[in-house]
């Protein structure tokens, strides 16, 4: 049946080149070249007609992408999915990652594209298999450092970056809220210092410490040395910690200003913008891991 004999509702429901090429975040290009080099493209095209891909065709484009974000070779990730039939399940993408253990190169290469459901999915299924901090040291801070060298290399791709950061804000956010019950009966205090924008490093420690069951109150960005005693002088937090990514945040002021309060808190340092010999008060730590044990013996935990 040609396109011009289909009933209504099925021509709404193809798609053009164009359409099919953004929802799959490739070139037009891409798609001409697999459906010429690895015949998989409009099951129904006509020749000297436009090519209109059906949801079975789009299926099997979305099968091909993820494949070769996976790191299989374009002609078996074509052969792949020319045999598949039905939904796409992200899992099985997800578990061919991890068997080729390119989980790393996988998520850029989905961030790259813009999937943002694929990107997601795989980041919840790092933290369930595997915990915040190895999820976070081993995964997804080298994806970060990934997408940070490539903007830097090319000038291009900060929507990536936005992306990849507000999609792990709100799955360690949401990892926060999954764990209600606290063994800590004062929260720690967590801020990034100063003008200090970044505070990705901080959701990320929230996360971690509600998985040790441990409550804190979280600051986020650009807190002030004003806002940061108030709440020392209010809550009395069992141990603070203080993120700066920048030098021009690391502000010693932020150590030494604060209120004396009894029992007197833990304060902890971390990022590269800080300067440890200048900050004798605090103890500096080098990785999320180390900021966890350090709060954990503030909080007898």
């Amino acid at each position: 049946m040609s396109p011009a004999e289909q009933p209504q509702s099925a021509l709404e429901a193809l798609l053009s080149v164009s359409a099919v090429a953004r929802r799959l975040g490739v070139a037009p290009a891409t798609l001409r070249t697999w459906a010429r080099r690895y015949g998989i493209g409009p099951s129904e095209h006509e020749a000297g007609s436009h090519r209109k891909y059906c949801p079975a065709d789009l299926a099997k484009l979305t099968v091909m992408r993820r494949l070769i974000s996976a790191g299989v070779s374009p002609a078996d990730a074509a052969e792949q999915a020319k045999a598949h039939e039905g939904e796409v399940v992200i899992e099985e993408f997800i578990s061919l990652c991890r068997e080729c253990d390119e989980t790393i190169d996988a998520i850029y290469n989905a961030a790259d594209s813009l999937d943002s459901l694929f990107v997601e999915t795989m980041l919840r299924n790092e933290i369930a298999e595997n915990g915040i901090i190895s999820a976070w040291q081993e995964v997804f801070v080298p994806v970060l450092i990934q997408v940070g060298a490539a903007w830097e290399k090319s000038g291009k791709g900060v929507e990536v970056e936005h992306m990849l950061t507000e999609i792990l804000t709100r799955v360690m956010r949401e990892s926060v809220s999954e764990n209600v019950v606290p063994i800590n009966s004062r929260p720690v205090l967590l801020a990034s210092v100063g003008e200090e924008l970044h505070s990705l490093a901080l959701h990320a420690l929230a996360a971690a410490l509600a998985e040790r069951g441990i409550e804190s109150h979280f600051l986020g960005a650009r807190t002030p040395v004003e806002a940061l005693s108030s709440m020392v002088s209010r809550f009395a937090p069992p141990a603070i910690f203080l993120w700066a990514q920048l030098p021009v945040n690391g502000n010693p002021m932020f150590v030494t200003d604060l209120p004396a309060v009894r029992p007197a808190p833990r304060v902890i340092i971390g990022g590269p913008g800080w300067n440890p010999d200048k900050c004798q008060n605090a103890q500096f730590v080098g990785s999320l891991s180390l900021a966890v044990d350090e709060i954990a013996m503030a909080v007898g935990a």
